[in-house]
């Protein structure tokens, strides 16, 4: 018999056991499904990120707390809090030539109340730079002056979205609200802008940051100050300024020992491609697990199939089926198998991928469906070779059996 009627005999066998030979190839199309749609999410979030990045300006520079090392982020950004930047940090770097605004923040939750609506609501303590270091536009009144911000004057300007909850359709300048029984009055609302690093930047208030500090948070520290420069090509030359100011005010000897980390966009972009690069492979390694199993639960088949067919194999052998004969057609069966589970993981992968970057942009973010031409390739070429290793040995042990005593096997 040649190659395409062993394959022929291989397919008929396998239809005559529909429901053994689906449930077989399940483990494969789960682990072909998963490794795709884990790719496919993973560089989806990837390119969100980058995205929401770039979207700041490659000319923003931002100042963490906390040391780190020189390609990875400060303990910071994983929700550690660190007090070594002050808002002083961020008047003296306002003096360095080519920066051109500086704003530091102190962010928390609290809750506001205007007459009998009540909601907690997140807060940014900012000063009056903010609007051009974020781009940001004030759509009814006005922003915060700098001499209010030194005066800690309790004063606010809404996102777009906290003034259509607490005044609908009334004008909110001149209103006061409660934040922590605080009486602050509204000078403005911001146009909207949408969402942001999963955060609604709309659904925000914002007020002066001693105010914040003082008032709301009760700390000396900042979280972040984010920086403006007038050309990207300056950007080097301001990072390199901005360490010397804050070694000299930290007081600062050894550079290996410094409580800020500066960034650039640019740098930003490199560390997180890194990390979500490095994790995706992760997440990916670990679905491929299932495949791993899949292959697994293909060999347990084809050795029971073995035994079923053990008369079969005999009355093969004794009209002539030669020992590569039986090899080749459970190995090809076993192959068939998970080249079709590959192909069935791989259709309902790329659904459920584009099922979720769907459900994603319905709740109002951008996110790009991001099918690698690799991860395809990749999952099915890995299962059609786990065909081949897997069912090597029950098409090895088939071939084996000797004739007559598998013509009188019961």
């Amino acid at each position: 018999m040649n190659i395409f009627q062993i394959a022929k005999l291989s397919l008929v066998n396998l239809a005559v056991n529909k429901v053994r030979s689906f449930l077989t190839m399940l483990g494969i199309i789960i682990g072909v499904g998963s490794v795709i749609t884990i790719m496919a999410v993973g560089a989806g979030a990837q390119s969100f990120v980058f995205d929401q990045i770039e979207s700041f300006g490659t000319n923003l520079i931002g100042v963490l707390p906390g040391g780190s090392e020189e390609e990875g982020p400060p303990a910071s950004v994983f929700g550690i809090i660190i007090t070594t930047l002050t808002y002083e940090d961020a008047k003296e770097l306002k003096k360095i030539p080519h920066m051109i605004a500086v704003t530091p923040y102190a962010n928390g939750n609290v809750n506001v109340s205007y007459l009998n609506k009540s909601q907690n609501v997140s807060f940014a303590g900012v000063s009056s730079d903010f609007i051009n270091v974020e781009d940001s536009k004030v759509e009814k009144g006005r922003f915060i002056f700098p001499e209010e911000n030194e005066s800690v004057s309790k004063i606010a300007v809404l996102g777009g979205v906290v003034a259509e909850k607490f005044f609908e359709d009334d004008n909110p300048i001149g209103k006061k609200i409660k934040m922590n029984r605080e009486n602050f009055l509204v000078i403005g609302v911001m146009k909207k802008r949408g969402s942001s690093f999963l955060s609604d930047q709309d659904n925000q208030i914002y007020i002066p940051v001693k105010t914040a500090q003082k008032i709301l948070l009760g700390i000396n520290h900042v979280s972040v100050i984010r920086g403006k420069v007038d050309d990207k090509e300056n950007v080097p030359f301001v990072i390199n300024e901005v360490d010397k100011v804050l070694q000299k005010r930290h007081n600062i000897k050894d550079e290996k020992k410094k409580d800020f980390t500066v960034r650039s966009m640019d740098q930003a972009l490199d560390i997180i491609g890194n990390v979500t690069g490095a994790l995706n492979l992760f997440l990916g390694a670990i679905a491929a697990i299932s495949l791993i199993v899949g292959g697994i639960g293909i060999m347990n088949i084809m050795l029971v199939s073995v035994t079923e067919r053990t008369r079969e194999i005999g009355l093969r052998k004794a009209i002539g089926a030669k020992r590569g004969n039986i090899l080749n057609q459970f190995l090809i069966e076993s192959v068939i198998m998970t080249f079709v589970g590959g192909l069935i993981g791989m259709i309902l992968g790329i659904i459920l991928s584009a099922i979720i970057a769907l459900l994603v942009s319905y709740v109002g973010y951008h996110w790009e469906l991001v099918i690698s031409p690799f991860s395809v390739i990749l999952s099915v070429s890995v299962s059609s070779l786990i065909g081949i290793i897997f069912g090597f040995y029950p098409a090895y042990k088939a071939s084996k059996l000797n004739p007559i005593e598998a013509l009188r096997y019961e």
